[in-house]
């Protein structure tokens, strides 16, 4: 079986080159720029421009405008837009380098008419180079190390994209740095424990020798960059060093192909590392350097560059790699890229979108809005500071999200967990390490915290008064719309159960673990409201997530629920759980009930995840059309359930209204099990409302929480509204999973889930008067029969 084979090309065919770079822009088509022709001893430089197209293999001639970039080789090139891509460095020959201008290709209009720009930036820049690495990982361009002309150097520079004017900066890194290097490789990883990260890799040093050590460059939430080498496993094979090879990221996989070491014609293999394991893997490999390579479903693309067998021609074949069939020897890494073709099976294809088709995160395109100048196709734009404009931010494309079908359901072991203790809070706690003391004691996530019903709770009220004001300052400082960034971790209603956010937290990752910072560094996290009510450990679910939200005021993010309201928390739960467990009087303005719901008055509405998902609890009910509705509402906001004036009563749609049964039930119509009454305030919408307000508001998709869904998560309205709810087994009755929504950074959408448990039979509140006063909204099974609308 042959895992590699020559891909027949047509058209107009480019001469064959070493030293080019081939970026993939989607659409199936590829774009090859520069790179030196004719052999190493009489070798021309080029500035030509083609564009292959992956279904008909046809080559054809890019016709370029603008101001081009001279010709040159050993330059990067990177995809930052659907047909945009930028160009940086390289050397021209004769011992020359290529300017320090940053180049813009704009290849919108056409695939085969493009656009050149030069991108103006103020201050110093990286400097004259080439073979350095460019990366991008939104909203960052990242040059790093090559040589100057004089020798190979290892600094690291970025510009962010997103801010005017274009600014490059210098990465001031004051952990442990990688040796200075040429003809080394980076790649971005998008999935798993490095997501996110710049991994470069080999490369030359400055004593020539060919290095095999592989490092990731990772932004930390509050704006620190820092170096981290990556581990091997000494027991295991190693990489050969190399350098003018390529490197690509396969899901969590990095595959290294190509390249040359220091011993002249010495084969090498293709070296595959695991992120996940720290493990490497070989296989046969084509023998390659200086070439060019890019993926496209599980298949890698290489062009040009020298074949072993003939070091100083250049040739100007296409070979294929198949991934399933090269790792077959590897029965772990043939599984792993299986679970991952079989996710990406199950995206809906409704919901994929150009730049959402499958590509090299080595050059992959942004999946959000990011032009790097607010321009026409066919403008040119001067190298002058005058004429500097941020990126653009809007555009109209709509489908920009893939929705894995096929959750990711926990496996789950007992003998895997210590046992269970309880926690002893210290006697004294200080203001300022308040929010300390609470996660170090609540938040245990390889433990379950299995407490008995109304058992006395491990703080006393002074201290959840004096995080209550810590929270609450925060609170006040931030708006009533969040705007949060990807990747983030969504959670829908918790209603009090403490063991189920202990075992999302134990199994899908905690923000924090064991007195360090954990997975807070590569996501963000946001709960949908509702912590309170209906379970038995309101006070440890409220006061972890108050404590968070102080601990990680930018990354941890809290909207209102329709239960943090003093009105329903007082007949639901919450109330009687403060008085039996704290010992106080809920009526008293000075209690922790008193407290916590003052408090809740000034949680946001909605937040907003990179401009296109809007998150909040209810819904958009009858009243709410645009965002800027929630923004002009002032706080403290008390719910007023009596509606006189269409400011309460757009709270009321916000914290309380549903989706109608089915896509086919269209409209406003009315909630019997939450309106009992018929008043009429609250309601159910349609899916047209839903893509109303998507339209209106230039939005994608809306994630709400607020009802059971026996699966943990829903679809409707053609999957433009999700719903997750995150509490298992609600009230004791329903048996449902619970899930989390995790956005990663490329606006895939994976539900981890989680099934119920009878490790403790008093997790929800069993007071009949009050199951009576207001029983368990039904879960939306009933309506799964309707599916076929949206599936």
């Amino acid at each position: 079986m042959n895992n590699f084979e020559k891909v027949e090309a047509f058209g107009q065919l480019p001469q064959a080159r070493f030293g080019h770079t081939i970026t993939y822009i989607a659409k199936g088509k590829a774009i090859l720029f520069g790179g030196a022709t004719g052999d190493t001893g009489k070798y021309s430089i080029t500035g030509d421009t083609f564009s292959f197209d992956m279904q008909s293999r046809q080559w054809k001639r890019v016709e370029v405008q603008g101001t081009a970039p001279s010709p040159r080789a050993a330059h990067s090139a990177v995809c930052v837009d659907i047909n945009q891509i930028v160009i940086y460095g390289g050397a021209t020959g004769g011992g020359s380098l290529a300017s320090d201008d940053l180049y813009l290709l704009d290849l919108r209009s056409s695939d085969d008419l493009g656009q050149w720009t030069v991108v103006p930036v103020v201050g110093t820049t990286p400097g004259r180079r080439y073979g350095h690495t460019l990366t991008f990982t939104k909203p960052f361009l990242i040059v790093f190390g090559g040589n100057t002309g004089q020798e190979p150097v290892n600094d690291c520079w970025c510009v962010n994209v997103e801010k005017s004017p274009i600014t490059w900066v210098r990465l001031e890194c004051k952990s442990e740095q990688p040796l200075a290097r040429v003809y080394h490789s980076a790649s971005i990883c998008t999935n798993g424990s490095a997501n996110g990260m710049v991994v470069a890799f080999g490369g030359r040093s400055n004593d020539q020798q060919a290095l095999n050590d592989a490092w990731g460059l990772r932004r930390h939430r509050d704006g620190r960059w820092d170096w981290v080498k990556a581990p091997y496993k000494i027991d295991k094979d190693q990489p050969v060093g190399r350098y003018q090879h390529t490197t690509l990221f396969v899901y969590s996989m990095l595959v290294v192909i190509g390249g040359r070491t220091g011993n002249v014609g010495e084969t090498l293999t293709i070296d595959v590392y695991d992120t996940e394991t720290s493990e490497w893997s070989k296989f046969n490999s084509i023998q390659r350097f200086r070439h060019s390579s890019w993926l496209v479903d599980t298949s890698i693309f290489v062009y040009g560059g020298f074949e072993l067998d003939s070091p100083n021609i250049p040739t100007d074949i296409i070979s294929k790699i198949n991934l399933n069939r090269l790792l077959l020897p590897s029965e772990t890494l043939t599984n792993k890229l299986a679970q991952y073709q079989h996710a990406q099976r199950n995206v809906s294809p409704q919901s994929l979108s150009p730049q959402m088709a499958p590509i090299s995160p080595d050059t992959q395109a942004s999946p959000l809005n990011s032009s790097l100048i607010q321009k026409k196709p066919g403008q040119t734009t001067q190298n002058t500071q005058k004429q500097q404009k941020p990126f653009a931010q809007n555009q109209t494309d709509k489908s920009q999200f893939k929705f894995i079908n096929q959750a990711v359901v926990a496996e789950e072991s007992r003998d895997s967990k210590a046992p269970n203790r309880k926690p002893r809070v210290p006697q004294t706690a200080q203001e300022n390490n308040i929010a300390h003391l609470f996660i170090s004691t609540l938040l245990q996530p390889k433990t379950f915290i299995n407490i008995s019903e109304n058992a006395k709770f491990l703080f006393q009220a002074q201290h959840i008064l004096m995080l209550c004001d810590q929270a609450e300052a925060i609170l006040k400082e931030q708006p009533m719309v969040l705007r949060c960034k990807a990747p983030i971790k969504i959670f829908g209603d918790i209603h009090g159960q403490y063991s189920d956010l202990m075992r999302f937290f134990d199994l899908w990752g905690s923000p924090f673990v064991d007195g360090k910072d954990s997975d807070i560094e590569a996501f963000d996290y946001l709960f949908l409201g509702d912590f309170v009510d209906r379970g038995n450990h309101s006070l440890e679910t409220i006061c972890l997530l108050l404590a968070l939200k102080v601990r990680f005021p930018e990354s941890i993010h809290l909207i209102r629920g329709n239960h943090e309201d003093k009105w329903i928390n007082n007949g639901f739960g919450f109330s009687e759980e403060c008085a039996q467990r704290l010992g106080e009087d809920p009526n008293d303005e000075d209690s922790v009930f008193a407290r916590v719901n003052r408090l809740f008055e000034w949680l946001p509405l909605a937040a907003i995840v990179e401009d296109k998902i809007i998150c909040l609890h209810g819904g958009i009910g009858s009243q709410l059309n645009y965002v800027a509705e929630i923004e002009n509402l002032q706080r403290p906001l008390e719910v007023i359930h009596e509606v006189t004036t269409p400011e309460q009563q757009l709270v009321v749609d916000i914290l309380w209204s549903d989706p109608t049964d089915t896509d086919q039930d269209f409209g406003i119509q009315p909630n019997i099990i939450r309106d009992p009454a018929g008043t009429g305030n609250i309601v159910k919408f349609g899916p047209d409302r839903v893509i109303n307000f998507l339209i209106k508001n230039n939005l994608s998709l809306i994630i709400r929480a607020h009802e059971c869904v026996m699966d943990g998560f829903e679809r409707f309205a053609g999957g433009q509204l999700l719903t997750v709810f995150s509490a298992t087994d609600y009230c004791g009755r329903h048996k449902n999973a619970g899930a989390v929504l995790i956005l990663k950074r490329n606006l895939e959408i994976v539900p981890k889930l989680i099934y119920p448990q009878n490790l403790n039979a008093h997790n929800w509140i069993e007071d009949e008067e009050a199951l009576k006063k207001r029983p368990p909204t039904p879960p939306r099974w009933k309506n799964q029969g309707q599916r076929r609308s949206y599936d």
